[in-house]
């Protein structure tokens, strides 16, 4: 009798486990949809609420060429740039958290690993060799013609080949596994940030430009940006979902995760490719967005998500929340003037950084 009573205590616990983690993933989505709406109607034109959802409903059923006014703001214009903002900060929230769980440690995200400045360094290095530097960063993400393909692909190796520059520093070190990846993923990060300063200088014409692209920037964001960014995010964020089972196996040790069927090699080298795959998506279309990444994971386990089978789609949407409020901040804070979304990050996010740091240290 016992033994029963125990058993469907342990299946009243699960359930209500899954119930907090339902929960809190339903409340996160309708928070995102909340907050995208919010931002797709404020700005130096602030447009009611219910012309931004008929715009909406009208661009859906394939009608966008018959709005005009307020409504063809909307569409043309917000819409794809809250869009960019939500798939963005979705692939960096996804990508912290699945770096926290690799590494088991809570500093870890694509900025601080040099993910960022990895990719960002791709994307410069990749235009200033086409020798589209200054029209590519001005105008548009991509300079036309075959250069926009590879474009996210230089993006793509510059993170991940940080990152695991990173990772052989950080093994050389004495200090502790948390401080030893930190200090090395600074380095590395500072290291190619200047490598990146240097090619842009070359440019100096447009060098304003630039450093807004460089410190976030998702005002030039476009339908085509979209469509040709989301592809390589959600294919990072769904490796790193498929991945998640390994990453919670190897919270118990490599033997425990090999007795699970888990192979710890691959898991490792999957979640770097995802992850890094993300990261590069996002900075290859908006530039560096540093501290979403750190922030967004450590929320939703505060909130329920401890499982990174919940914890990867749960700091994907706080992520994508996080970013889509920056933006609506940093178009709104000194408008009719703009800052860089990457500004209003760091003003959010560096507090929280240190209050981590010295929780840890």
């Amino acid at each position: 009798m016992s033994a029963a009573a125990d058993g469907g205590d342990g299946r009243d616990a699960r359930a209500r486990r899954r119930a907090r983690v339902l929960g809190v993933l339903a409340g996160s989505a309708a928070l995102l949809g909340l907050s995208m709406t919010l931002s797709a109607s404020s700005g130096a034109l602030p447009i009611p609420a219910l012309t931004t959802l008929g715009a909406l409903a009208t661009g859906a059923r394939g009608h966008a060429s018959s709005l005009d006014g307020a409504a063809a703001i909307v569409w043309n214009v917000r819409l794809p740039r809250v869009l960019m903002a939500a798939l963005v900060g979705a692939s960096l929230g996804a990508s912290g958290a699945a770096f926290q769980g690799l590494f088991r440690n809570p500093l870890a995200d694509p900025y601080h690993l040099g993910a960022a400045a990895g990719a960002s360094f791709g994307v410069t290095l990749a235009l200033a060799v086409g020798g589209r530097l200054s029209t590519a960063f001005a105008q548009e993400p991509f300079a036309p013609g075959a250069l926009s393909a590879a474009v996210p692909l230089f993006a793509f190796a510059g993170a991940l080949g940080a990152v695991l520059v990173t990772l052989l520093v950080s093994r050389g070190g004495s200090r502790s596994r948390t401080t030893s990846l930190l200090l090395a993923g600074v380095v590395v990060g500072g290291v190619l940030v200047s490598l990146t300063t240097y090619l842009m200088l070359r440019d100096a014409d447009r060098l304003r430009a630039v450093f807004a692209w460089a410190l976030g920037n998702l005002a030039l964001s476009t339908w085509a940006d979209l469509g040709r960014a989301w592809p390589y995010a959600a294919a990072g964020i769904a490796a790193l979902y498929v991945l998640a089972r390994g990453l919670d196996a190897l919270q118990l040790g490599e033997d425990t995760a090999r007795t699970l069927g888990v192979d710890p090699r691959a898991t490792r080298l999957g979640v770097i490719v995802g992850a890094s795959l993300a990261t590069a998506a996002s900075v290859a279309f908006v530039g560096i967005i540093g501290f979403v990444g750190l922030v967004a994971p450590h929320v939703m386990r505060r909130l329920g998500a401890p499982n990174h089978r919940a914890l990867v789609p749960a700091s994907a949407l706080a992520g994508a929340t996080l970013l889509v409020l920056a933006d609506l901040g940093a178009r709104t804070i000194i408008r009719p003037a703009e800052l860089p979304v990457g500004v209003v990050t760091t003003l959010v996010g560096g507090p929280f950084f240190l209050w981590l740091l010295r929780r840890e240290t």
